[in-house]
């Protein structure tokens, strides 16, 4: 097992159930959310409305979540000074900009603009999340690593959990996506070449297309493979799958190996097209319902990410040791 640090054990500890699992609500959506809200005119929503549906889900929801991911300008510090997440379920903080810049084959991820890691690990987060767009073999693929390289040695100066969220594109103008038989090698390989040490906790998509590869023994070797690649505990993303696929793909990445979930809207899309009282009813069954049967099944069935990490050897010199920031 890998020496982990005092600082990021204690706070990975804080962000998964006693026995180690990773239910992590996610909710640090910005540019999509937007999307989802308004299709019809998504630049119209504000920032204000966009707090008010994180504060409502959060509040909704985290009691039944190990940890929440949010981001740094209309959620993170918003649920906190509202009251909707609870002291004892842990804070995760996106530190990337929304989106990318450069060509669709060719994509760059930025650091959000006025945000930090050190900011991140100040107002109280147990992680900071970062996602890059990334394939292998595209032009633009060693700037990614650099990229990563850096916000490992932002989180190693805070000591702070890093939790990487690669997502995978086509360099390929003519295709908006992967192709279905190359998508496991491109996520497979991405966690090869990005979880460097340092990278606590890889965000991964489901390795293959669950719509055109239906059968489950192939999805629980893909997994595997994907467990044997990462040198970090692996959670789920949920993408846009439904509730029922993604309850499918977690049963299996769990007994593959992975050590939990992100997920997002497979628990809590169909919020976005209710308000008042009919939205509050829906977070507070269904959807609350769905997190704690995904947070029951991952307690249940994950690899604890406490297998892969051990505690540090710590005497009566440590304080001197541990290193200044």
């Amino acid at each position: 097992m890998t020496p982990l640090s005092i600082g990021k054990l204690r706070n990975l500890q804080q962000c998964s159930t006693p026995r180690g699992a990773l239910a992590v609500l996610a909710l640090d959506h910005r540019n999509n959310l937007r999307n989802s809200l308004r299709p019809e005119a998504p630049d119209s929503v504000t920032s204000a409305e966009l707090t008010a549906f994180k504060v409502e889900v959060v509040g909704a929801l985290a009691p039944a979540a190990s940890a929440v991911l949010l981001d740094p300008q209309v959620g993170g510090a918003q649920c906190i000074a509202a009251g909707a997440l609870p002291g004892h379920v842990g804070l995760v903080v996106a530190v990337e900009q929304s989106g990318y810049v450069g060509d669709p084959g060719a994509r760059l991820s930025q650091l959000a603009p006025n945000w930090s890691v050190a900011k991140t690990s100040r107002m109280g987060a147990n992680a900071a999340k970062l996602l890059v767009y990334y394939h292998p073999d595209a032009p633009t693929a060693p700037q990614i690593e650099a990229l990563v390289r850096q916000v490992v040695a932002d989180c190693a100066a805070q000591d702070l959990p890093l939790m990487l969220e690669p997502l995978s594109y086509s360099p390929d103008p003519s295709r908006k996506k992967l192709a279905p038989e190359e998508r496991r090698r491109v996520v497979i390989e991405t966690a090869r070449r990005l979880v460097i040490p340092g990278v606590d906790v890889l965000k991964a998509e489901f390795p293959l297309d669950a719509a055109t590869v239906p059968d489950e023994a192939i999805w629980a070797d893909a997994c595997a493979e994907l467990t044997a690649a990462s040198a970090a505990p692996w959670v789920l993303l949920s993408a846009s799958v439904d509730y029922e696929t993604y309850l499918r793909q977690v049963t299996v990445a769990c007994q593959a190996g992975a050590s939990g979930v992100a997920v997002g809207r497979a628990v809590w899309k169909e919020a976005v097209g209710l308000t008042g009282e009919a939205r509050a009813a829906f977070l507070r069954g269904t959807a609350r319902q769905r997190m704690a049967r995904i947070t029951a099944l991952c307690d249940a069935l994950a690899r604890p990410w406490n297998e892969l990490f051990a505690a540090p050897e710590v005497d009566d010199s440590w304080s001197g040791s541990y290193a200044e920031i």
